[in-house]
C-alpha cells in the first residue's frame, strides 16, 4: 500500500484515438528485436509469445520506462522491458503482492462475517521484506502467525487474478465508506483534490494502491511472517496505535532461507544485547533515548574519539568547542528555528528562549565571525566532538541507532569558492583512509535540493554543480538521491557496508553558500574587499554513538585490539601463581597496553570460558614453567590454539598491532 498517490508511472497508457484495430503495435526489445501485435494486447500475453519460460518468470514491465501490470495493454508503439523474477527490481514487486496476500488472510481470519472488523492501514514493500498495519478487535502475537501464513498459502493456491482498476476520488470514498474503512478514506480525503486512484482486486479483497502487482496469487510461493509489532499510524504518536505484521518474501526457496540466516546472525549480532552481555552501556527511563556509557563502552568511544582526532590534527583540522545551549536569536538566524525546531529542546534563561543545540554549525559560524579572516587564512577547518540533542518520537528510539542525544564529529571548512573542489576531494580521501580502518566498504549518494530548502535556486544549482565535479573528476561510482539534501544545501552522502552486508548511512560532506550569507561571513580579498567564504560541512563517523553501535555489530563484539575495551586477561592456572599474574599485568600496562588478572579462584577452564565470552582478544595463561621463564601461554580469542611466548617479545607484538591498528 503506497502513501502517495501523485506517482502516475504505473498509471495506465491512454488508447491512442487514431490507431485502428486492424493496425499494429511495434514493441522495441531490449535486445533489439521488434515485435508486431494488436493494439490492446496485454503485455502477458506477449510475454507468453516470447517463451514458456519467459511466459512463466515475467512479474512486470517497462513500458517506454514506465513499471507497469503485465494486465497493462500495447496500444502504441513502445519499447518494452520485461522484468523477470530475480531481477533486482522484481523483489518489491512480490513483497508489495505479499502485502495484499496477508491483509487478505488476515481480513479473512480475524475480519468477522463481512470482513469489517479488520480494518486495513498501511501495507508496503521494505528493503528487507514487507509489512501490513491493521485496526484488529484483538491483540495479535507471535503464536497467531503460522495460522495466518496458513491462510495466506491457501490463497495462493487459489491462484488468484490481480487485476488493477482506476477511480475517481468520489468514487474511491464511496467504495471505502461503503466497507466502513477510516484509515483508507483518510489517506483518499488527504490526497490532492483531482487525483484518481488506482486499486487492487485478488478474489474479495480489494486494496488501494499504486503496484504494480504480479499477474495472480499463485505466482507468491516463497514467504514467511516474521514478527508482530505496534505501530502509530502515520508514524504520529498522537495517532492510534495499529498492529504491524512484518514479513519476507522472495522469488526463490533459497532466497528466503538464506535471508532468514541473516536474521538469526544480525539476532546474534544486536548491539543492545552485546552491549548489556559486555558492559558497554545502558539505558534508563530517567533519561530515555540517552545513552549511559560504561567503563567498557567509554574505552571504545574515547579510542574511536582518538583516532578520529589524531587523523584530522595531521589533516590541518583545528579543535574547537561550542556551548551545548545557546539563544533563540541565532536559531532563527541560522535557519534551524524555521525548519528544524520540532525536533529541538528549549529552555528559557533570563526570561529568554534557548534550545539545546542539534547540531554544531551555527556555534562554528560564530567562531569564524569572531575576528577579521584574509583570504590568506583561507581555508579554515575547524572540528568538534559536539553533544547534540534531538527530540525523537518515543516509538523511533532504537539502542544506540536511534537515540535523543549523541556525539557529532563535526567539521565546517571555511574555504574560497576556488579551494571548493580541492578541499571536498581531500575530505574524501579522509573518510575512505578511516573507513578502510575499520573494513568497510561503502556507497556514496549525491543528495540534492530538498521541498523545504532555503535559498535561491541559483545557488542551490551551483553547490550542486560543485559536488557533481568532485564526484565525476574522481571517478567515484555514486547515485542520485535526488530531493534528500540538507535544508541549507546539498550532500554527498556515505553509506557503509558492514560484515552482514547491511547498508547504514554514516559521514558526509555539504555545501553551503547559505550559512555564510545568515550569518554575514566575509574575508578581506586581494583586492581588499570583502568576499563570502564558502562553508562544507562533514562528519565521518557522523553520529559516534551510532557508529559505534554499527561496529558492535559489525565485528560481533569481538573488536580488533586497538579498540577492545580489555586488550588482555592474565589467567593464573591456580592461586600460586597470582604474583606473577600480577607482574604480567603491570608490564602491559605499562607498555600502554589494556589489561587485567583474574585472580577469582575459579577454575581455569572457567576462567577461559569467561574471557571468550568477553571476547577478550587475547588470553595469557600463566603457571610455573611460564614464571620461570617470563614467558606466557598466549590463545587469541575464538582459537583453541596456544602458544608459549616470551612476555617481552609477546609486548613488542601486541605494540606493532595495536600501532598499525589491524
Amino acid at each position: 500500500m503506497s502513501q502517495s498517490f501523485n506517482d502516475r508511472s504505473v498509471s495506465a497508457a491512454p488508447a491512442s484515438s487514431d490507431r485502428r484495430e486492424n493496425e499494429s503495435v511495434q514493441l522495441r526489445l531490449p535486445n533489439g528485436d521488434v515485435r508486431s501485435v494488436r493494439p490492446g494486447t496485454p503485455l502477458l500475453e506477449i510475454a507468453r509469445s516470447l517463451g514458456t519460460s519467459v511466459g512463466k518468470n515475467a512479474v512486470a514491465a517497462r513500458l517506454d520506462g514506465r513499471l507497469v501490470d503485465l494486465s497493462e495493454a500495447a496500444r502504441e508503439d513502445s519499447s518494452l522491458d520485461l522484468l523477470l523474477a530475480g531481477d533486482a527490481d522484481s523483489l518489491p514487486i512480490y513483497r508489495l503482492s505479499a502485502a495484499h496476500l496477508l491483509a487478505q488472510a488476515v481480513k479473512r481470519l480475524f475480519g468477522g462475517v463481512d470482513g469489517s472488523d479488520a480494518k486495513l492501514g498501511i501495507g508496503l514493500a521494505t528493503k528487507d521484506g514487507f509489512y501490513y498495519d491493521f485496526e484488529l478487535p484483538s491483540a495479535l502475537s507471535a503464536e497467531d502467525l503460522p495460522a495466518i501464513e496458513k491462510e495466506m498459502r491457501r490463497i495462493a493456491e487459489e491462484n488468484l487474478p490481480i487485476r488493477r482498476r482506476m477511480m475517481n476520488r468520489d468514487e474511491a470514498l464511496d467504495f471505502y465508506r461503503e466497507r466502513n474503512e477510516p484509515y483508507k478514506i483518510e489517506m483518499i480525503e488527504d490526497a490532492p483534490e483531482h487525483e484518481d486512484f488506482s486499486l487492487y482486486e485478488q478474489g474479495e479483497f480489494v486494496d488501494l494502491d499504486r503496484g504494480p502487482h504480479l499477474p495472480s496469487t499463485g505466482r507468491l510461493k516463497v514467504f514467511k511472517l516474521l514478527s508482530v509489532a505496534g505501530a502509530y499510524w502515520r508514524g504520529d504518536s498522537n495517532r492510534p496505535v495499529l498492529q504491524r505484521i512484518y514479513g519476507a518474501a522472495f522469488p526463490r526457496k533459497e532466497q528466503l532461507e538464506e535471508h532468514l540466516l541473516l536474521l538469526e546472525e544480525a539476532k546474534k549480532r544486536d548491539h543492545r544485547k552485546l552491549g548489556r552481555e559486555l558492559k558497554l552501556f545502558m539505558f534508563s527511563e530517567e533519561a530515555p533515548g540517552m545513552p549511559f556509557y560504561l567503563p567498557n563502552g567509554m574505552t571504545l568511544r574515547t579510542e574511536l574519539e582518538n583516532f578520529s582526532r589524531g587523523v584530522q590534527l595531521r589533516g590541518g583540522y583545528d579543535e574547537v568547542r561550542s556551548p551545548l545551549m545557546m539563544n533563540r536569536r541565532l536559531w532563527e538566524a541560522s535557519g534551524h528555528w524555521d525548519h528544524y525546531k520540532d525536533n529541538m529542546y528549549f529552555s528559557e534563561v533570563d526570561d529568554e528562549a534557548f534550545a539545546l543545540k542539534p547540531m554544531n554549525c551555527p556555534g562554528h559560524m560564530l567562531m569564524y565571525k569572531n575576528e577579521l579572516r584574509s583570504y590568506r587564512d583561507l581555508p579554515i577547518r575547524m572540528m568538534e566532538f559536539g553533544q547534540v540533542h534531538r527530540h525523537e518520537y518515543s516509538g523511533a528510539l532504537s539502542g544506540m541507532m536511534r537515540v535523543r542525544t549523541f556525539c557529532q564529529d563535526d567539521a565546517h571548512l571555511f574555504v574560497l569558492p576556488n579551494q571548493i573542489e580541492d578541499e571536498i576531494g581531500k575530505v574524501m580521501d579522509l573518510i575512505d583512509g578511516m573507513y578502510r580502518v575499520f573494513g568497510f566498504d561503502y556507497r556514496i549518494e549525491l543528495s540534492t535540493r530538498p521541498e523545504d530548502s532555503m535559498g535561491s535556486e541559483e545557488l542551490w544549482n551551483k553547490a550542486e554543480n560543485a559536488l557533481r565535479n568532485v564526484l565525476e573528476e574522481r571517478g567515484a561510482d555514486y547515485r542520485l538521491n535526488e530531493g534528500d539534501g540538507a535544508f541549507y544545501g546539498p550532500k554527498i552522502d556515505y553509506h557503509v557496508l558492514d560484515a552482514l552486508g547491511r547498508s547504514w548511512q554514516c559521514g558526509t560532506i555539504q555545501l553551503d553558500f547559505q550559512m555564510p550569507e545568515k550569518f554575514d561571513l566575509t574575508y578581506v580579498g586581494e583586492d581588499g574587499a570583502k568576499h563570502r567564504p564558502v562553508v562544507i560541512h562533514r562528519a565521518i563517523y557522523g553520529s559516534i554513538d551510532r557508529f559505534l553501535g554499527i561496529l558492535i555489530e559489525h565485528y560481533a563484539g569481538a573488536f580488533p585490539l586497538w579498540l577492545a575495551p580489555s586488550q588482555v586477561r592474565v589467567l593464573p592456572v591456580s592461586a600460586h601463581y597470582d604474583d606473577y599474574a600480577f607482574e604480567v599485568r603491570r608490564m602491559l600496562r605499562e607498555a600502554g597496553l589494556r589489561a587485567e588478572a583474574d585472580i577469582s579462584g575459579n577454575k581455569l577452564g572457567y576462567k577461559m570460558r569467561a574471557a571468550q565470552q568477553d571476547k577478550v582478544p587475547y588470553i595469557f595463561v600463566v603457571g610455573q614453567k611460564e614464571q620461570e621463564s617470563g614467558s606466557v601461554n598466549v590463545r587469541r580469542y575464538d582459537s583453541e590454539e596456544q602458544v608459549l611466548t616470551p612476555l617481552d617479545e609477546m609486548i613488542a607484538r601486541l605494540d606493532e598491532e595495536v600501532g598499525a591498528r589491524r
